[in-house]
């Protein structure tokens, strides 16, 4: 099965590009309801992903002088791209087998979909993984099902 099937493509998917300020961040996700939302680059690329965890660890930080909370005008001077985590939600090439898109998926709500340039191109979500496998006519579950089970 080929992937491509199940994409969202970029343009009904919601992200930020990494040069937002930590504000606008935050106001994108709170308007979507997101918890974790795909960052990229203004030309395109895959950056990452950012959730309400890497804001609310942000936010908590210690700048190693002061104990006080910063504010949001404080965090007007703060960019996405500063507060991403490496290796959180890596992405899949387009041509990944549903396979690895199951195992992806056990680790995140949703999978980013890269070409072979890593431009982002959309996303897959856990859910409509979880439809493809649970409508399968056959008896037998899928192998990486039967390891979970």
């Amino acid at each position: 099965m080929n992937i491509a099937y199940f994409l969202i493509p970029k343009n009904r998917v919601a992200y930020l590009y990494d040069d937002y300020t930590f504000r606008q961040g935050l106001e994108k996700m709170r308007h979507h309801s997101y918890t974790a939302i795909p960052v990229i680059s203004r030309d395109g690329q895959y950056v990452g992903t950012v959730s309400e965890g890497d804001f609310l660890w942000r936010l908590l930080a210690d700048d190693g002088k002061t104990q006080k909370p910063f504010s949001m005008k404080d965090m007007e001077q703060l960019k996405i791209r500063d507060i991403l985590r490496e290796s959180c939600y890596p992405p899949v090439g387009i041509t990944v087998g549903m396979e690895e898109l199951l195992h992806s998926a056990m680790n995140q709500n949703f999978i980013p979909v890269v070409d072979d340039l890593g431009n982002f191109t959309g996303i897959v979500t856990r859910k409509d993984i979880i439809r493809y496998y649970s409508g399968q006519s056959s008896e037998e579950p899928p192998q990486m099902l039967q390891k979970i089970v």
